[in-house]
């Protein structure tokens, strides 16, 4: 017998203070590239998490010790630097005080470019000299047991400043071998550069690229579906409703966050 599919129910997203999105999460779904993950070693709020802009030195600082804490777990070398860059932006998620999610987007310019411009030079200016519009999410982290909406909030809503309110094109990314499959499986990335030695972390780096078109048609196909995704098996399930993105959106242009 066959059954007509039931949409997930309209349900906003819940708004708190200076927060770009703020979002209640149900069960203990986490992070993990084929094995479980630590449990955190902090109360997680009831699970409430808000994500919001790094935009004072307070919050950056925060940003950054999250990021030595998960790169040198990793064994990964990673420069202290905490200072802002005029074409980047830095998210963080925090739950209970505590801050347990970070990413930054470089956006392309002529003046600075992107940090994957060290490693990857010749292959960014092939999509340069296509019109491309590139920009790279780098300096992801996210603290051990959390749950996947984070990881996926943040990269919604980067999307959102990157491609909706900017109009950039392509995501490129650096990341080690290792996780090459995460990246490909979970958000739909693809080989673009071959694997080099990354200088800034001291270990090899893959450079991926994902167009932002692609990104959106996952999103208005998936997002907001959780656990009713069938047997969808990428990240997109867990982005954000497209009835979300119009709130979100006027935040960032705002700046209230």
């Amino acid at each position: 017998m066959s059954h007509a599919y039931v949409p997930p129910e309209r349900k906003p997203t819940v708004q708190y203070d200076d927060a770009i999105v703020s979002f209640e999460v149900e069960g203990d779904l986490v992070i993990g590239e084929g094995k479980a993950e630590a449990a955190l070693d902090h109360a997680l709020d009831q699970q409430l998490f808000h994500i919001r802009m790094a935009n004072s030195q307070g919050r950056r600082e925060a940003a950054s010790l999250l990021l030595k804490k998960m790169y040198g777990w990793r064994g990964y070398a990673v420069d202290h630097g905490v200072t802002h860059a005029p074409n980047k932006i830095t998210l963080f998620a925090e739950t209970g005080g505590q801050t347990v999610g970070t990413m930054s987007l470089c956006l392309d310019n002529d003046d600075i470019g992107l940090p994957a411009d060290e490693n990857f030079r010749d292959k960014l200016d092939e999509l340069r000299a296509q019109h491309r519009r590139l920009c790279e999410p780098s300096r992801l982290a996210i603290d051990k047991g959390v749950s996947k909406r984070v990881f996926a909030a943040l990269i919604h809503i980067s999307y959102i400043y990157a491609h909706n309110i900017h109009g950039y094109t392509d995501y490129v990314i650096e990341v080690n071998p290792r996780h090459v499959m995460f990246y490909k499986r979970m958000l739909g990335f693809r080989d673009f550069g071959g694997e080099r030695e990354c200088t800034r972390v001291g270990a090899p780096a893959v450079l991926l690229r994902l167009e932002l078109e692609y990104m959106g048609e996952q999103i208005r196909k998936f997002g907001g579906l959780m656990e009713q995704h069938g047997s969808e098996r990428s990240f997109y399930p867990y982005f954000f409703p497209t009835w979300d993105e119009p709130g979100i959106t006027g935040r960032l242009i705002s700046g209230a966050t």
